[in-house]
């Protein structure tokens, strides 16, 4: 059990998320359960807390969800006792929900609609589409967030306790050194070589001649819609978009969506359904758009996009402006991170500094293996720490450049050799663990303190569940009164 939970804290702190067993596990299983068509039927209930009911049959589709994701990225290994620890889970929320109810923790319905609207808009993209998911469901959009609304409540209302609870826990130098002390040698973790890498992007814009000419071929595609010559989804095979062969240059966004870019998306609010848009210009390019359906704060969009090609005249000047950065920093006149700000196109790095970070766990420590593009390799195996590189021209295939040529500045700002974990490179690390399961035993002693609070009731088949004898104790006191 204790190796369970374990694995579950080296996963969560992966991600970069500071969470607890109960609630990595609760959300974790969510998105699965959307797809997970045969569900286990069974009413019982099996325990209580409060006014707070668990059903028999929420533990099983749960259950049989993690089982079948089992093994993928980020899942931990369930133990012989999953079905106790999902009830556990269970109780733990609830009981820390009800507790921030009698704390009178604020929690407005504002929080709650924006928490709903951040799932929707993952599930949408994870289904590919608002009418993929409403399908799947059986339910439009509003109706799914209805009935995820109490379960949203529950969840913010139980983080907000748990922060109250545990969030101002610290930890000493040495809780860290003792905390590694007991790591079995052979145990630790082995790290590949690491690099921290940052940049700065500039995505070189076309002349107003060229925008010019590329303007006037989408007007072009916008006539031949209207005028019956063509349907809109014909066209988007002309588009620039890499995602079109998969999408049809169908999009489902939210106007409160702030990953789209923000032209594109007030452009898409402004049309009626069927309406074509004027010309649009993103950081991606030119655009028009179709509203195909919108209700409320949600719509569905197609759209085609074309790319304004950079000249060699336009690219020169994007290197020289680099370049004239690139000596302000070695002057010390700026700091890269500041130049960052200035200066750099990547929206996205713009919020880490520049920073590179690993796709699979968001950290700024990458390995090189975790490095797709080659010419970056090439040269960061010519910089010392703290150098910067000389201009370079590049295909950026991020999700904003989308293979479009840019030009960039490279800082390597740490790079570390193989090793066996330890105190001098690591410690932010081990200290991120060691606070980690801190956090986890405040919590473990403050359910131990204050179980007895509540009401409890418990199924007598849970006897078998040795990590619910608290709850059980509670529940089999309540009875003999």
């Amino acid at each position: 059990m204790v190796t369970f939970i374990f694995e579950v804290i080296l996963s969560i702190l992966n991600m970069k998320k500071l969470s607890f067993l109960f609630l990595a596990l609760a959300m974790a299983s969510i998105l699965p359960q959307i797809g997970h068509a045969q569900k286990i039927v069974a009413d019982k209930i099996i325990a209580q807390v409060g006014d707070q009911i668990v059903l028999k049959s929420d533990v099983d589709n749960e259950l049989s969800d993690a089982k079948r994701n089992e093994g993928q990225q980020g899942a931990p290994k369930l133990p012989p006792n999953a079905e106790c620890v999902f009830i556990q889970n269970h109780l733990m929320q609830k009981a820390l929900m009800l507790q921030a109810q009698r704390d009178s923790l604020p929690l407005t319905d504002d929080d709650v609609d924006g928490e709903l609207d951040k799932r929707v808009r993952n599930y949408i993209q994870y289904y590919g589409g608002r009418d993929m998911l409403e399908n799947i469901m059986g339910k439009t959009v509003f109706q799914f967030k209805e009935s995820m609304r109490p379960m949203i409540k529950e969840q913010l209302l139980a983080q907000q306790e748990k922060q109250k609870i545990a969030g101002g826990t610290k930890i000493t130098p040495e809780e860290v050194q003792a905390y590694y002390d007991k790591i079995p040698k052979d145990s630790l973790i082995y790290y590949e070589s690491q690099l921290e890498v940052s940049q700065i992007v500039i995505h070189p814009k076309a002349s107003k001649d060229v925008k010019a000419v590329v303007t006037d071929r989408l007007l072009g595609f916008k006539r031949d819609v209207e005028s019956g010559k063509y349907k809109f989804e014909d066209l988007t095979k002309f588009s620039q978009d890499p995602a079109v062969k998969e999408n049809g240059g169908l999009y489902s966004l939210n106007r409160l969506d702030k990953n789209f870019d923000p032209a594109f998306t007030s452009a898409a609010f402004r049309l009626k359904e069927g309406q074509i848009s004027p010309v649009v210009e993103s950081a991606f390019g030119l655009h028009i758009l179709q509203m195909v359906s919108k209700v409320g704060d949600d719509a569905t969009v197609r759209h085609i996009l074309l790319i304004p090609p950079v000249s060699e005249i336009e690219m020169q000047q994007a290197v020289d402006s680099l370049d004239s950065v690139r000596k302000l920093i070695n002057l010390k006149v700026l700091t890269f991170n500041a130049a960052v700000s200035f200066f750099s196109d990547d929206k996205v790095g713009k919020t880490t500094g520049g920073t590179i970070v690993s796709q699979e766990d968001g950290s700024s420590h990458i390995t090189y293996d975790q490095i797709e593009d080659q010419s970056l390799i090439k040269i960061l195996d010519t910089l010392k720490i703290g150098e910067v590189s000389k201009p370079q021209v590049f295909a950026d295939n991020s999700n904003q450049g989308r293979g479009q040529q840019a030009v960039r500045l490279v800082y390597l700002r740490s790079r570390t050799d193989a090793h066996r974990e330890n105190m001098k490179d690591d410690f932010d690390r081990i200290s991120e663990r060691a606070l980690a399961i801190k956090q986890q035993t405040v919590l473990q002693d403050w359910f131990g303190d204050h179980i007895p609070t509540f009401y409890v009731h418990m199924d007598k088949d849970l006897g078998q569940c040795g990590n619910l004898t608290d709850w059980i104790k509670t529940s089999e006191k309540l009875e003999l009164k």
